[in-house]
């Protein structure tokens, strides 16, 4: 696929995506409300769940400033419930940087939550068959790949890091902060650069790394939806079931 094909389907499975982690966020957490029964408890139990991501998360976000240069504080992997209702399962304190570095230290546990999810898919899971045959439109192929990878050693393990790192790779509100004008920015000097005649050297240059990204990110966010598409009902299943066994109704 060209790099024009692959920013498609990048810009066509990332609103899944984001849908989907929104989702079992919150009904993970409902799960685990039905069962415990107590708030506090529920959060904790939650936030264990997902902590082999969010260590991920914020270590990334931590070894990125140390790159950079940015002076880090306090890191926290301990949940808590921000005053608007939302729940923050970590965070890094950093000195305040200028916007592109920002921009970087936000963008962190992406990238890494991307690596790691494409090492243990393809060489851990070897769902490589399978998104031959997805991008093969080739659904019977698609479904084989799939039932191979059960029998992958350790599978379940596996299974359940990209889960976890998947789910809590995407950058917050706060991480994404300084995106926009770093954005703005680098599009005007793209314009300029266009205009100036070197679109094609800037191509040159920049090119076969900008499509290497950009597969490796398509790469990524298809084998996190596909395995939480592969979990949801899952964990609908389960939620359903202990709504009917408690008697309790969760509302989201």
């Amino acid at each position: 696929m060209s790099w024009l094909v692959v920013g498609f389907w990048l810009l066509f499975i990332f609103f899944p995506l984001i849908y989907l982690e929104q989702w079992i966020h919150r009904h993970l957490q409902g799960v685990w409300l039905l069962i415990l029964r107590h708030d506090e408890s529920a959060t904790i139990a939650y936030s264990i769940l997902m902590l082999p991501g969010v260590v991920l998360h914020e270590a990334s976000h931590w070894l990125a400033a140390t790159v950079l240069g940015v002076r880090a504080g306090r890191l926290s992997v301990v949940p808590e419930r921000l005053p608007d209702g939302t729940l923050r399962l970590g965070y890094l304190e950093t000195d305040k940087p200028d916007l592109i570095r920002e921009a970087l230290i936000g963008a962190a546990p992406l990238v890494t939550g991307s690596l790691a999810i494409i090492f243990v898919g393809y060489a851990r899971l070897g769902v490589g068959p399978a998104g031959e045959a997805l991008a093969r439109t080739d659904l019977v192929g698609v479904a084989a790949g799939l039932a191979a990878m059960t029998h992958a050693q350790d599978f379940w393990l596996w299974l359940y890091l990209i889960f976890a790192v998947s789910n809590s790779m995407l950058p917050s509100a706060s991480d994404r902060r300084a995106w926009l004008p770093v954005a703005l920015m680098a599009a005007a000097i793209v314009g300029v650069v266009v205009y100036l005649g070197l679109g094609v050297a800037l191509v040159q240059a920049f090119g076969g790394l900008a499509e290497a990204a950009l597969r490796a990110l398509a790469a990524a966010f298809t084998i996190t939806v596909g395995i939480d598409l592969c979990l949801a009902p899952v964990i609908w299943l389960v939620e359903r079931g202990l709504m009917k066994v408690t008697g309790l109704r969760l509302q989201y």
